[in-house]
């Protein structure tokens, strides 16, 4: 059975989603800033139509993490792999689970760079 084998890495972005404008949205390691900490993930759905068409690779998305540890809708796909794959892996995010990123001891909004590999076993 193909599996997903994760995340790979959660990092800093530094860019500000135009999306979330209207609330500032931090940084990791800028002025304080500290990373929200996944506590539940979704894996992915490997698409039949990607297994049939042996897809592997990494898909790199960005997203924000909420002051209240949920991911906003504005997820997006920094290096697409397969049309099918990027909209698993973005459905996926979008239920994922953190402990908010803070600044100064508060909870705030933090972009995050998050890299998934999909790989046939």
């Amino acid at each position: 059975m193909q599996r997903i084998l994760g995340v790979i890495a959660l990092v800093a972005a530094f860019a500000v989603s135009p999306a979330a404008q209207s609330r500032p949205v931090h940084h990791i390691d800028e002025d304080g800033v500290k990373a929200p900490v996944l506590k539940s993930e979704v894996k992915p759905l490997y698409t039949q139509s990607a297994r049939d068409r042996k897809v592997q690779g990494k898909i790199e998305l960005k997203a924000v993490v909420r002051a209240d540890g949920t991911v906003g809708d504005d997820v997006r796909i920094v290096e697409s792999l397969d049309a099918d794959l990027d909209a698993e892996a973005i459905k996926a995010v979008k239920q994922w689970h953190f402990d908010a990123g803070t600044k100064d001891g508060a909870a705030v909004d933090v972009e995050v760079d998050i890299e998934l590999t999909f790989k046939l076993k």
